[in-house]
C-alpha cells in the first residue's frame, strides 16, 4: 500500500480562512434564540470586533508579504495573492450576514422588547426638535467640517474612527467652489444617544450617525449639501520593532504606538447608499482596491452597538449573574500559605473565583516571612490589584521582581504604564527575552519558614487580569511542590539573567522542550495503539497550526489512536480524511465564555498524563515565545479535569460545532439526547459547590 504524503497542502486548511470560520460560529450566536437577546446583540458586536483585528494584524500582513511578492510559508501552500482574494469573497459574506442579523433579526426583537433605534424618517415633531437642541448644544461646537481644496489637503483618517464625505454644491464666503468636504466625529462622542422617556417608548436611541446626517448643512451654511455618507477606515495595526537594532524596548515600542492610527489602510467601509463616484474617491484616498470596499446597510462602527448591553437595564434579557465559587479549603482558612502546604490547590475559572490568586499576592505582600515575589505579566491592565499588591511588597521593601511583557498585541500601553508604575515603586522590571514574547503565566513566592526556604507558586492557563478571569474558562494551580518551586525559580532565572537553558524536572518549556516532548508522547500513544494497549489524546486548545504535530497526529490516526480535538479557533488540521485522519475528529465550543483552557492528555497505557498549559499548539508558542506546561499529579486533581476539561466538552450537545472534512463547521446536534451544556453544567457544579482536592 503507498504511504500517504503528510505534506500535501490539501491537507492543511489554511489559518486566515479557519480564523474566519471561527467569526461565523460567533455570529452564529446572535441568531440564537437559547441567548438571552441583549447577549445576541453582544456576540454580534464580538463578532464585529474580532474582524476588525483580522484586518488590522492578519490582512495587514498578507498585503505587505504579497507587496514583496513573498511565496507561501504555510503547509496549505495558498500564495499571499490567492489567499487575500479568497479573504475577501469570505469576509464580505460575513459582513453582509452580520448586518442582515442586525436588521432583520435584531432590530425587530429588540423592538418587541420596547428598545428601539429610532431612523431618520420615524422622529416626531417633538423628537425632532430635541434631536436639533442636542446637534447644536453637544455636537456642533465639536465638529470641525474640512473643505477639499489645494489649501486643505485630504486629512489624516485615524484607524476605525467615524468619518463622513460630504458633496457640495455652491461657492463658499471666500468664492471657493469645494465639491467635497470631510466631517469627523470625535471619538469623545457617544455613538449612540438616548432620547429622554418623556420623548420615547421604552428604550430608544438614535445613531450619532443619523443626527450628523440630518443636520450636516448647518456645518456648510450657504451651500447645498447633495450627499452625506459615513465611512471608516481600518488600518495596519501591528507594530514592528527590530528588536536587535534597539538599546532600550520600551522607548522603542511607544514610537511604534503613536504611529498605529495613521498607518497603511486595509480595509474601507462605507454606507450603502454612497455613490460609486465617492467610494471610488475614497478608495483612491486610502491607495486600495475595490475588493477592500465593504458596503454596508447601517452604522459602520457595528461594534459601538456593545454600549446598549450596558445602557440598557433588562437583566431578563442578559445572562443570569453568577457568583464564583471558592474552594473549601480555601474559604475557611484566612493563611493561604498553610492551605497549599497542606495540599495542591487548582482553581477552573471564572466557575471558581480568580479572588485567592489576589488574596495570596496580598497576604504575600505583607508577610514578613516573604522574602521575594516574581511575577510575568502579559494583560493585566495598570489599576489591576495584583499590581497594587506587588508595588506595596516593593514599597516595604520585599525583593520584586516583573516580567512585562510589551508587545501583548493592543495592550501595549496599558503594560508601559504598570511597567512604569512598578518601576517608580522599587520592583525590578524586566521585559523578558529579545525575540521572545513572555507569555507564560507563572508566579512566585519565596518565604523563609523556620530554617528552611519554601516556594510557592502559581501556574495559569490565562492572564493574571482579574477581569477576563470572570468570562474566560481556565485552569490555575497553586502549589509548593518542591519540584516545580525550582522549576519555576529556573525559568524565571532565565527570562532576567543569562545563562544556557537549565533542565527542568517537571515543567515542559517553549521553546526549548515543549514541542519535542509532545510529539514524544504522541509517538508513545502510537506504539501503545499497535501493542494493543489503550491509546487516545484528547487535547483543549485555542488554535492548531503547527504543521509537525498536525502530522504526527495524523499518523498517530493510522495507528489507530483515537484523537479528540477541542479547538476553539483556528484549527488547520483536516479530519475525516480517509486513511488519513479517521480517528481524529476536531470540536469547537463557543458560548457564554470564552474557552481558553489548554489541557493535554495522553492514555498513556493505564497511567494517564495530563497537563495544563499556557500555549496553544501554533509555530508561534512552540518557537517564539517563552511558555509553560505543568503536569496534574494528584489522582483526584487529575480525575477532575478529565471530567470536566475534557469529557464534559465532549458530550456537550448545545455549544459544539463539529469540523466537516471541507473545513465548514456543523452544530451537533441533540438528536433525542438530553441538552448538555457544559458551561451552564459547570456553573451549577463548582459555582453552588466548588469541589476539593485531597493533599498530595
Amino acid at each position: 500500500m503507498e504511504k500517504t504524503d503528510l505534506t500535501d497542502p490539501d491537507l492543511y486548511f489554511n489559518r486566515e480562512l479557519s480564523l474566519l470560520q471561527f467569526q461565523w460560529r460567533v455570529l452564529a450566536q446572535a441568531s440564537d434564540e437559547s441567548v438571552p437577546l441583549l447577549e445576541r446583540l453582544r456576540f454580534l458586536c464580538i463578532s464585529s470586533t474580532n474582524l476588525d483585528e483580522f484586518f488590522e494584524i492578519r490582512v495587514a500582513g498578507l498585503m505587505h508579504r504579497a507587496a514583496l511578492e513573498s511565496t507561501s510559508g504555510s503547509a496549505d501552500s495558498l500564495t499571499p495573492e490567492q489567499l487575500l482574494a479568497r479573504i475577501s469573497d469570505e469576509a464580505h459574506r460575513l459582513v453582509d450576514e452580520q448586518y442582515r442579523v442586525l436588521n432583520e433579526v435584531l432590530i425587530p426583537e429588540l423592538a418587541k422588547q420596547r428598545i428601539h433605534f429610532l431612523k431618520r424618517a420615524r422622529w416626531n415633531q417633538k423628537q425632532a426638535a430635541w434631536i436639533k437642541r442636542y446637534f447644536s448644544n453637544e455636537l456642533l461646537p465639536v465638529l470641525s467640517p474640512l473643505g477639499l481644496d489645494p489649501a486643505h489637503p485630504f486629512p489624516r483618517v485615524l484607524n476605525r474612527s467615524l468619518n463622513f464625505i460630504v458633496a457640495l454644491e455652491g461657492k463658499d464666503a471666500f468664492g471657493r467652489d469645494s465639491r467635497i468636504a470631510i466631517v469627523q466625529a470625535p471619538r469623545s462622542l457617544p455613538r449612540l444617544i438616548r432620547l429622554p422617556s418623556s420623548l420615547a417608548n421604552g428604550d430608544t436611541f438614535v445613531f450619532l450617525s443619523s443626527i450628523i446626517h440630518t443636520h450636516v448643512s448647518e456645518l456648510f451654511p450657504g451651500m447645498n449639501v447633495t450627499g452625506c455618507y459615513q465611512f471608516r477606515v481600518t488600518r495596519d495595526s501591528d507594530l514592528f520593532v527590530d528588536e536587535e537594532e534597539i538599546d532600550d524596548l520600551m522607548r522603542a515600542i511607544k514610537g511604534e504606538l503613536s504611529s498605529r492610527r495613521l498607518s497603511d489602510a486595509v480595509r474601507l467601509e462605507v454606507a450603502d447608499n454612497c455613490s460609486d463616484e465617492m467610494a471610488e474617491y475614497l478608495l483612491q484616498k486610502f491607495k486600495l482596491d475595490s475588493e477592500d470596499l465593504y458596503q454596508v446597510n447601517g452604522p459602520v462602527n457595528l461594534n459601538r452597538l456593545l454600549e446598549i448591553h450596558d445602557l440598557v437595564d433588562r437583566p431578563d434579557l442578559k445572562y443570569p449573574p453568577f457568583t464564583p465559587g471558592i474552594p473549601k479549603r480555601l474559604k475557611n482558612n484566612d493563611d493561604q500559605f498553610e492551605v497549599i502546604r497542606h495540599g495542591d490547590v487548582l482553581l477552573h475559572h471564572p466557575f471558581e473565583s480568580f479572588a485567592p490568586i489576589i488574596s495570596l499576592l496580598k497576604q504575600a505582600a505583607s508577610d514578613p516571612k516573604v522574602l521575594a515575589i516574581k511575577q510575568t505579566l502579559y494583560r493585566t491592565g495598570a489599576d489591576s490589584p495584583l499590581v497594587d499588591a506587588l508595588v506595596e511588597a516593593a514599597r516595604v521593601g520585599k525583593e520584586v521582581t516583573v516580567v512585562v511583557e510589551l508587545r501583548a498585541r493592543f495592550d501595549e500601553a496599558a503594560n508601559i504604564e504598570l511597567a512604569t508604575r512598578l518601576q517608580d515603586a522599587g520592583a525590578h522590571v524586566v521585559y523578558g527575552v529579545v525575540g521572545h514574547k513572555t507569555h507564560a503565566k507563572l508566579l512566585l513566592i519565596v518565604r523563609r519558614e523556620g530554617r528552611r526556604i519554601r516556594r510557592y507558586a502559581h501556574l495559569g492557563t490565562g492572564n493574571y487580569h482579574a477581569g477576563t478571569a470572570r468570562v474566560y474558562t481556565d485552569y490555575g494551580l497553586l502549589t509548593c511542590d518542591k519540584a516545580i518551586g525550582e522549576d519555576v525559580h529556573r525559568l524565571f532565572t532565565q527570562l532576567t539573567g543569562l545563562g544556557k537553558a537549565t533542565k527542568l524536572r517537571k515543567l515542559l518549556q517553549s521553546p526549548f522542550t515543549l514541542h519535542k516532548r509532545l510529539l514524544a508522547m504522541i509517538d508513545q500513544e502510537m506504539n501503545n495503539a499497535r501493542n494493543g494497549q489503550p491509546a487516545r489524546i484528547i487535547v483543549k486548545i485555542n488554535s492548531l497550526v503547527e504543521s509537525k504535530i498536525i502530522a504526527k497526529l495524523y499518523e498517530a490516526s493510522q495507528a489507530g489512536v483515537k484523537v479528540d480535538l477541542i479547538v476553539r479557533g483556528i484549527c488547520c488540521l483536516r479530519p475525516g480524511v480517509v486513511g488519513v485522519s479517521d480517528n481524529i475528529q476536531v470540536r469547537s465550543v463557543v458560548g457564554r465564555f470564552l474557552e481558553h483552557t489548554r489541557i493535554y492528555y495522553f492514555e498513556n497505557g493505564d497511567d494517564p498524563q495530563v497537563y495544563c498549559s499556557s500555549a496553544d499548539w501554533m509555530d508561534r508558542n512552540f518557537f517564539r515565545r517563552v511558555e509553560t506546561c505543568f503536569p496534574l499529579e494528584d489522582p483526584a486533581m487529575k480525575k477532575r479535569v478529565i471530567n470536566d476539561g475534557l469529557l464534559a466538552y465532549l458530550a456537550d450537545n448545545t455549544l459544539a460545532w463539529q469540523l466537516q472534512s471541507d473545513g465548514t463547521y456543523r452544530k451537533v446536534k441533540q438528536g433525542n439526547q438530553k441538552p448538555r451544556n457544559v458551561q451552564r453544567q459547570l456553573l451549577e457544579k463548582l459555582a453552588a459547590d466548588p469541589g476539593t482536592e485531597k493533599s498530595n
